[in-house]
């Protein structure tokens, strides 16, 4: 079976997954490592908005996000872009406890109006990488709070709560 290209990328304060951004990156590595900018993000967008939903309203932050991939898959000089709130992942392989935990997590995050990013993550290399003995896990900003088990709602809230606590502490 043929591996999908779908990368994720922040847009705006958004992360996001692209469907042929991978491919695209590789085509135009050396055919447009002299064009200007404008030149480079319309063909992208022309490019990528066959494939993937580009809102009009949101075309110059997504500009911003192609020009800012272009410059970090070639090596030149490039800004990250800002995130907002939490990077929340549920590794798993997709199974109903995983989907739960995913759940469990985007509704304390939407009734504590919480920002943040929530990915369900299933590659088993992406999984491994992270070093951990068992699914899901619940890792937010990196750290590993929760491993093969599903917490209640009650002690998820406790997670989001330490982990926006370190966030604060690491800003100030």
């Amino acid at each position: 079976m043929a591996e999908k290209d779908i990368t994720r990328i922040t847009v705006g304060r958004q992360s996001i997954s692209l469907v042929g951004l991978g491919s695209l990156l590789e085509e135009m590595a050396e055919s447009h490592a002299g064009r200007d900018e404008k030149e480079i993000i319309e063909y992208m967008m022309n490019h990528l908005g066959r494939q993937n939903y580009i809102p009009a309203s949101a075309r110059e932050e997504y500009g911003r996000a192609f020009i800012r991939e272009f410059r970090k898959f070639t090596g030149q000089p490039y800004k990250e872009a800002p995130r907002e709130g939490l990077d929340i992942k549920v590794l798993g392989a997709g199974c109903n406890q995983c989907d739960k935990l995913t759940q469990l997590v985007m509704e304390v995050l939407s009734e504590n109006r919480l920002p943040g990013s929530v990915e369900h993550v299933t590659d088993y290399k992406e999984i491994a990488g992270y070093g951990l003995m068992g699914v899901p896990a619940l890792v937010i900003d990196g750290k590993a709070y929760s491993v093969g088990t599903v917490p209640s709602k009650s002690q998820i809230e406790k997670f989001i709560a330490r982990a926006v606590a370190e966030a604060a502490a690491r800003t100030e």
